[in-house]
C-alpha cells in the first residue's frame, strides 16, 4: 500500500486523513463497501463528537486470553471504548445505523467497571474501602511532610544556614537548600550539591515521614493489583465481547474519520460502481495546490494520453489511478458527484524507471518484468508512464500493441502516457481505445494543462527546448535534421486537434440548442394537454348547465297554472344566464425586462427564480410574487411630477427578526430565506438572525453562498454563542 501511495503522490493526503483516526490503523475498511457507504450517509445526519484517542488493545486481548493481569491504564483503554458506545446509544438513530448499534449489547458487569474510574483513569471513591483509606492516609502524610519542612524552614536555629525559604525537588524528593555547617543545628541527609557549593538536604524528621509515604504507596499498589486482578478475571469471561467491541470501535472510528475528512474542503464520497462507465468530473489531485480540475472519460479499456512535454500527462494518469484507489477504500476527495468510478480488484502503477545495477536489470527489462505480472490479473487497472521507455520506440510500439490487446481480453484497463505517435496510430483503429491529447498554447508558447479526447497530441519538443534556454540556432538545426515530412505530419496532427476542438464546440452548441428545443416542445405539449383537459371540462359543464335550463323550460311548458309556468321560466332564464365559460388564457413566456401587471400593480420584471418572480413597480418598490400571477403589460408608466415624500418605517423594539431553517432542504431553505429577506427589507429591518444549524455543513454552505450574491446584504457574521454560534448568521441589510 505504501508503495502505490508514494507513486501516486497520495502519501501526505493519507497521513492527513490518518490523524483523524482515534488510533493508528490501516486505511482499508474491510467488509461490504455498499453497507459502509449507507451507514456513513446515515451517520452524516447527526452531530457526533469524535472518540478519544485509544491505544491498540491487541496485546491486552492476548494477555487476557493467557489469564494475565492488566495494568490500570490498559483497563481504562477498554473503559474509554465502552463509554463511547454508551454515548452513541443516547442518539435516536434510524435505519441500518440503528440496527448496527442495537447489536452491540454491553454486559452489565462490563458497564459496572466503567463506573470505577474517573476521567483521569483513577479509581473513584467508594470502589474499594481499603484503597480509600490508603488514599486518605497518603494525603495526610503529604500534608505532614509539607508542615514538617516549613517548620524546619521557620526554625530560628536553621534560618542562619538557609540559602532561601523555598522547598526544592531533587531526584523526586522534597528538600531544602542550606550552607555548609548546617549539621551543627540540623540532622539531615544530603541529597545533592548545587553549583554554588550549597547542599540540598532532607531533614531526618521528614525522612521518617517519607518512609511512611513509601509504605503507603506500596500498599496502594497492592490494592490496585487486587482490583486489576478481579477486573482481568471478569474480562476473561467476556473476552469474545471485548474482541467484538474492539473491532466495532475501529469500524465506527473509520466512519467518523471519513466524515470529518469529507467536511474539510467539501469533499465527496464516490462509491465504486459495477457499471462499465468510468468518468472523472472536476477532479483535483490532492498533491496539487490550487489544482486546475480535470474531467476525463476513461470508460474504454485503453486510454492513451499523448502530446506536449510537461503538459500534465503524468498527473492525468496519476489522477485517474488516485480516484480509483480513493473510491476503492471509500475515502472522500475533491470531485463532482457526477464522477463515476468502476470496481477494480487491483491497482497497478508502472511509473518509475526500474533500472537497477544491483539486480543487473535494464530499464526495458524491468518494464517487461512488471508487465509479465499483469497477465495473471483480472479486473485490474494499470497506469504506465512513458510506455516505450528504455528501447527503440518503433519496435516497442509493435510489441506493446500486442501486449495491450492481450490485456484488454483479460478485462484489464490500461492508462498510458507516451510522446511517440506510432503506438497511438497503431491503436487508434481499435474502438475500445480512447486517444487523449494534452493541449498547447501556441500564442504564449506554454502548456495549457487541458486535454482533448479523440485525437493524437503533438509533443512540441522544439518549442519546449527553446522555452527552457536552448539556443535558437541549435533548435533550428534540429528541426532540419528532423525533416520536413515529419514536421508536416506534426502540422497535420495539430490541424486535426484544432478541427477536433472546433467539432467539440459545435457539438456542445448543438446539444444545447437541441435541449432547448426539446424543453420548448415538452412545454408546448404540456400546455396543449392542459388546454385540452380544460376545454373538455368546460364543455361538460356547459352541457350539464344547458340540460338543466332546458328541463326547467319543459316544466314551464307542461305547467297548467300560469303562475307555476312563470316560476319555471324564471328558473330556466336564471340558469341560462349563469352559464359562463372559463376564459382560456394562453401561457405567456416572460423574460427579465418585460413590462408586467400584477393585479392592479404595473412594473418591470427584474428577476425570475423557479416559480417566483421579482418585479419593480412604477413607484420604485421591489415586490416578490408568483410567476403564474403575472400578465404582460405594454403600457409604459405615466410620468407624473412626484411631490417630495418622506417615509418612516417603525421598527420592532427588539431590533431584529428571526428565521429558523433547521430540517429544510437547501433549495427550500434558500427560497424561504429569499422571501424572508424581501419582507425584512420592506419592513425596514436593518439586522436579522437566521438559524441554519451545523450538521453536515451543506445548508450552512448554501446560505453563505446565497448571502454572498444578494445585492441587499451588506455583510454577515456568525451569531453569538448564546444565539446559535456557528449554527446561525447575523445578517446586516
Amino acid at each position: 500500500m505504501h508503495d502505490i501511495l508514494k507513486k501516486l503522490d497520495l502519501t501526505d493526503y493519507i497521513e492527513s486523513f490518518s490523524t483523524l483516526l482515534a488510533r493508528e490503523k490501516s486505511i482499508i475498511l474491510e467488509g461490504d463497501i455498499n453497507l459502509h457507504y449507507k451507514l456513513i450517509n446515515e451517520l452524516s445526519n447527526y452531530d457526533i463528537k469524535a472518540p478519544l484517542e485509544v491505544e491498540s488493545l491487541d496485546r491486552a486481548l492476548v494477555h487476557i486470553q493467557k489469564q494475565g493481569i492488566l495494568k490500570v491504564y490498559e483497563i481504562y483503554e477498554f473503559v474509554k471504548i465502552i463509554n463511547y458506545f454508551n454515548y452513541l446509544r443516547r442518539f435516536n438513530f434510524e435505519g441500518k445505523l440503528q440496527e448496527w448499534i442495537d447489536k452491540i449489547i454491553i454486559p452489565t458487569e462490563i458497564n459496572k467497571i466503567c463506573d470505577y474510574f474517573d476521567s483521569k483513569s483513577n479509581l473513584k471513591d467508594g470502589v474499594d474501602e481499603d484503597y480509600d483509606m490508603v488514599k486518605n492516609a497518603i494525603s495526610k502524610n503529604k500534608e505532614q511532610i509539607k508542615q514538617s519542612l516549613y517548620k524546619t524552614i521557620n526554625s530560628s536555629k536553621v534560618r542562619t544556614y538557609l540559602v532561601d525559604s523555598q522547598v526544592h525537588y531533587i531526584n523526586g524528593e522534597e528538600c531544602i537548600l542550606v550552607r555548609g555547617g548546617f549539621n551543627h543545628v540540623l540532622k539531615a541527609q544530603v541529597l545533592d550539591r548545587s553549583n554554588s557549593g550549597f547542599f540540598y538536604v532532607l531533614p531526618h524528621s521528614v525522612a521518617s515521614l517519607k518512609q511512611a509515604q513509601n509504605d503507603l504507596l506500596n500498599k496502594r499498589e497492592e490494592i490496585l493489583l487486587k482490583v486489576c486482578k478481579e477486573i482481568s478475571s471478569m474480562f476473561e469471561k467476556n473476552l469474545m465481547f471485548l474482541k467484538f467491541i474492539n473491532k466495532e470501535f475501529d469500524r465506527f472510528d473509520h466512519y467518523q474519520a471519513r466524515l470529518f475528512f469529507a467536511k474539510i474542503d467539501d469533499k465527496n464520497f464516490i462509491l465504486p460502481s459495477k457499471k462499465k462507465q468510468n468518468k472523472l468530473v472536476n477532479f483535483s489531485h490532492p498533491a496539487l495546490t490550487d489544482a486546475k480540475p480535470i474531467s476525463i472519460d476513461f470508460t474504454k479499456s485503453v486510454v492513451m494520453i499523448t502530446g506536449v512535454n510537461a503538459g500534465g500527462k503524468t498527473m492525468m494518469l496519476k489522477s485517474i489511478l488516485s480516484a480509483v484507489l480513493l473510491s476503492k477504500y471509500l475515502l472522500p476527495y475533491k470531485a463532482s458527484k457526477e464522477t463515476t468510478v468502476g470496481t477494480f480488484k487491483s491497482i497497478n502503477a508502472v511509473l518509475d524507471d526500474p533500472q537497477s545495477v544491483k539486480n543487473d536489470i535494464s530499464t526495458f527489462a524491468g518494464r517487461m518484468v512488471e508487465f509479465s505480472k499483469l497477465f495473471g490479473s483480472k479486473m485490474a487497472i494499470v497506469g504506465v508512464d512513458e510506455i516505450e521507455l528504455g528501447t527503440d520506440s518503433d519496435e516497442a510500439a509493435s510489441l506493446f500493441k500486442v501486449i495491450i490487446e492481450e490485456l484488454m481480453q483479460r478485462d484489464i484497463k490500461v492508462i498510458i502516457t507516451t510522446h511517440h505517435k506510432r503506438l497511438a496510430a497503431l491503436m487508434a483503429a481499435n474502438d475500445d481505445v480512447e486517444l487523449i491529447a494534452a493541449l498547447y498554447d501556441e500564442e504564449n508558447q506554454k502548456p495549457t494543462y487541458e486535454f482533448l479526447q479523440g485525437t493524437i497530441g503533438k509533443s512540441y519538443a522544439f518549442e519546449t527546448a527553446s522555452r527552457y534556454g536552448i539556443p535558437h540556432n541549435v533548435v533550428k538545426k534540429a528541426k532540419e535534421v528532423y525533416g520536413d515530412d515529419k514536421d508536416r505530419l506534426n502540422e497535420l496532427i495539430e490541424r486535426s486537434s484544432e478541427l477536433e476542438k472546433e467539432y467539440q464546440l459545435k457539438i456542445t452548441k448543438l446539444d444545447s440548442e437541441i435541449n432547448k428545443m426539446e424543453r420548448l416542445s415538452r412545454n408546448l405539449q404540456e400546455q396543449k394537454e392542459s388546454l385540452d383537459d380544460e376545454i373538455y371540462s368546460e364543455k361538460s359543464k356547459l352541457h350539464k348547465e344547458y340540460k338543466d335550463a332546458r328541463d326547467e323550460a319543459k316544466k314551464a311548458i307542461k305547467a297548467k297554472l300560469v303562475k307555476e309556468s312563470h316560476q319555471h321560466l324564471n328558473i330556466s332564464h336564471q340558469k341560462a344566464s349563469d352559464i359562463k365559460a372559463a376564459k382560456v388564457v394562453d401561457a405567456v413566456e416572460l423574460k427579465v425586462g418585460d413590462r408586467v401587471k400584477y393585479r392592479s400593480t404595473k412594473g418591470v420584471l427584474i428577476s425570475v427564480k423557479g416559480k417566483k418572480a421579482f418585479i419593480e413597480n412604477d413607484m420604485g418598490m421591489k415586490v416578490q410574487v408568483k410567476l403564474e400571477d403575472l400578465q404582460r403589460s405594454g403600457n409604459p408608466p405615466k410620468i407624473k411630477a412626484k411631490p417630495k415624500t418622506t417615509v418612516t418605517v417603525q421598527k420592532p423594539a427588539s431590533g431584529h427578526v428571526k428565521l429558523d431553517l433547521h430540517g429544510q432542504r437547501a433549495d427550500e431553505a434558500i427560497d424561504n430565506l429569499d422571501k424572508f429577506l424581501s419582507d425584512a427589507l420592506l419592513a425596514g429591518f436593518d439586522e436579522v438572525l437566521v438559524y441554519h444549524g451545523i450538521g453536515t455543513g451543506k445548508l450552512s454552505y448554501a446560505v453563505k453562498k446565497f448571502l454572498d450574491s444578494h445585492p441587499s446584504v451588506q455583510g454577515y457574521t456568525d451569531a453569538h454563542p448564546s444565539q446559535g454560534g456557528f449554527g446561525a448568521k447575523v445578517i446586516k441589510l
